[in-house]
């Protein structure tokens, strides 16, 4: 089997309308795997809990803070998570405990359950578990809140790696099984 034949690691990114943070979260997270040379190795979306802005674009503000921080974030179309997540993604990342909580209501099973992570989880350093939205708040605070997302995205990334990266066989012969 060749490297291209490996299938990605998937992961969704879930908040409430999935125009601020999971938009963010996609994006940075996107960043980290294509700069490490392990694109091919990760397939990522993000995801509301609710319908509101089904097919919208994200916040202007969103795409705005994305674009201080050397990202691209107009591609970025709303949609919400439904059960089907469940069974194309490997790991569910919610991007606050209430997004936890409803995710785990959704989940038909433990199989389900076991996919779903808090996103600063995963980052030793945070102060907390929670990314807090920025919707009801000025430009500065999407500045604050990507930059605690792009932090738990690095730790989530530099977790997954080992487990994605492709097996490098020895030089000057062979690998022994």
């Amino acid at each position: 089997m060749t490297d291209s034949a490996v299938e990605p690691f998937h992961v969704v990114f879930v908040c409430t309308g999935n125009i601020c943070r999971s938009p963010m979260a996609d994006v940075v997270f996107r960043w980290f795997a294509d700069a490490a040379g392990l694109g091919d190795r990760v397939a990522s979306t993000s995801a509301g809990t609710g319908d509101w802005h089904v097919g919208e674009r994200a916040d202007q503000r969103t795409i705005d803070a994305l674009d201080r921080h050397g990202y691209d974030g107009n591609r970025h179309r709303a949609r919400q998570f439904t059960h089907g997540d469940f069974a194309r993604n490997d790991l569910v990342v919610a991007l606050d405990r209430s997004h936890e909580r409803i995710l785990r209501g959704w989940a038909r099973n433990e199989a389900d359950a076991d996919k779903i992570a808090l996103l600063m989880s995963f980052d030793q350093h945070a102060r907390t578990l929670d990314v807090p939205d920025p919707y009801y708040a000025g430009p500065g605070m999407f500045d604050e809140v990507l930059v605690m997302i792009e932090s738990g995205s690095r730790a989530l990334f530099r977790q997954l790696e080992p487990a994605i990266r492709p097996a490098v066989a020895p030089r000057g012969g062979s690998r022994r099984v």
